[in-house]
């Protein structure tokens, strides 16, 4: 006969000692027989996201989460066997898989593609492209998290980099040399001249440089740097010393600017982000200054009704009834007037231009600004991340992360080998347009491009339009390719928004925001 419920429990209630019995036995140590047996009963888990799966024991039944039924999806047309842009490069299959090499891009292991297919699998991360293509795509000032190349020919010409082929980008890069190379290479991965200038592509400059710690992005960052080694967090000193080194790389790169010997820069803090590009074309120093995800605090707007604090209210007083209503005080008037201006806060909205000499005052500003450093968090002491295209005093020089990743696709009739190239890091806009300037020739002429862009900085791209001047003429010491700076001097046309998916047909482009 079962025993009677206790009052207050439930019948079909288990004890958590009988559902969390899943430590593994240690070797050496005695343990008790029953344990042992329980144990043994239960299931052992499979896979390492079988904890992730365990279901919470004190949860009920009918409020655990459930997963969203996957909604059906018609089945797709098969693309030609002959159009390797029509091909669906997600469906990766049979990866074939390298050794790692000592230089250049690295060869993605079997997870590594797996991951990579999941993602392109997403609706979202193929749009359709425009069909007007163009012989450039527009300049986005936006920075990339992450590029993924794809093509129907391989990339094995960027792999395994001879050290005098890496040696030889480092050098054309400090030098500001660049390669013309042909429209098309027959045999890239004979070509030298290729190889080395995919990796001058690669390189940037960065400040400071902590390689424990993520440098960017820096905006919400603070749970990746949750636990990492702050020495500095609680030494003032340390906070100083910190602050003064970064203030006089802030400085050299502001001089290279103004010398037009850097075409822009970024300064990414915890809480805004600061893009700093020199007037293209304008023949004397004037530069700008445009500030994102900013607060009301530091956008220090001024609003022309400011001194009209009591104008609003000179109909009472023509009605006779100003002694009777209460009026609000110069408080709740100046509240009532930034309501609007605190909506924007930390939005691409909240953008903010400074021109010519007030450039200066800026810099100023941001050297002696108090919330320029976090002061409490895991960013709290560090000063803010510098970004930039040319080397600066204390700048360390940096290269992207590229991997190469080879499958087989199912097309019309089989399969067909796609490759692909994946790019990792802060991405700057002139290194986005120079990879494009590498890849075409290399490619035939045909590729296309995944591009994650880091979101806030996408506010960028609302500044306002360069004067259309002769460019190379002013920065042909700056280290960019002409080419380059042909493009990041046109118009700006994406507005808020930025380039996510990047075509080329026939030395073309055509894009998508």
């Amino acid at each position: 006969m079962a025993a009677p419920a206790e009052p207050g429990h439930s019948p079909g209630f288990k004890k958590p000692p009988a559902l969390l019995r899943l430590k593994r036995k240690r070797p050496g140590r005695r343990s008790d027989p029953a344990a042992a047996a329980g144990a043994a009963a239960t299931p052992a888990p499979r896979g390492p996201s079988a904890a992730a799966r365990r279901r919470n024991p004190f949860s009920s039944l009918d409020n655990a989460p459930r997963r969203a039924a996957a909604a059906p999806q018609p089945p797709a047309a098969a693309p030609a066997a002959g159009d390797p842009s029509a091909a669906p490069f997600w469906q990766f299959l049979e990866p074939a898989c390298e050794e790692k090499p000592s230089g250049g891009a690295e060869p993605a292991e079997s997870s590594d593609i797996l991951a990579l297919s999941q993602d392109l699998h997403s609706p979202l991360a193929a749009p359709k492209a425009p069909s007007s293509p163009r012989e450039e795509f527009p300049a986005d000032w936006s920075i990339k998290t992450r590029v993924l190349f794809m093509s129907s020919q391989p990339f094995s010409w960027a792999e395994h980099l001879k050290a005098q082929e890496e040696a030889q980008g480092f050098a054309q890069h400090c030098r500001a040399t660049g390669t013309t190379l042909p429209r098309s290479v027959q045999e890239p991965r004979l070509c030298t001249e290729l190889r080395c200038a995919f990796q001058q592509s690669l390189v940037y400059w960065l400040h400071p440089s902590l390689p424990w710690l993520p440098l960017f992005p820096r905006l919400g960052a603070d749970r990746r740097m949750a636990g990492k080694a702050c020495p500095w967090a609680q030494d003032e000193a340390l906070q100083q010393a910190l602050m003064s080194d970064w203030s006089v790389s802030f400085t050299s790169l502001y001089n290279l600017l103004r010398a037009r010997l850097c075409p822009y820069f970024y300064v990414c803090a915890a809480h805004f982000s600061v893009l700093d590009p020199v007037s293209l074309g304008n023949q004397l120093p004037a530069m700008m200054m445009m500030m994102m995800e900013v607060s009301l605090g530091l956008r220090r707007w001024e609003s022309k009704d400011d001194d009209d604090d009591d104008g609003s209210f000179s109909w009472l007083e023509e009605m006779g009834v100003q002694e009777k209503v209460k009026k609000p005080d110069a408080i709740s008037i100046q509240l009532r007037k930034e309501k609007h201006e605190v909506q924007v806060d930390h939005r691409p909205e909240s953008l903010v231009l400074v021109r010519g000499s007030n450039t200066f005052t800026l810099l100023n500003f941001l050297i002696s600004c108090r919330s320029l450093v976090a002061v409490a968090g895991p960013q709290a002491g560090l000063p803010p991340t510098l970004l930039s295209p040319v080397a600066f005093r204390g700048g360390t020089m940096q290269t992207l992360k590229a991997r190469t990743v080879s499958g087989r696709a199912r097309v019309q009739g089989g399969f067909e080998d796609v490759f692909s190239l994946e790019v990792l890091g802060p991405i700057l806009p002139h290194a986005l347009h120079h990879l494009t300037l590498v890849l075409g020739p290399a490619q035939r002429g045909a590729f296309r491009a995944l591009l994650s862009p880091h979101e806030p900085s996408a506010a960028f791209n609302a500044g306002p339009a360069p004067p259309q001047e002769d460019v190379r003429q002013d920065l042909s010491a700056c280290g960019l390719h002409p080419k380059t700076l042909d493009q990041l001097s046109q118009r700006p046309t994406l507005g808020k928004s930025s380039i996510r998916l990047l075509e080329m047909k026939d030395y073309t482009y055509t894009w998508k925001a």
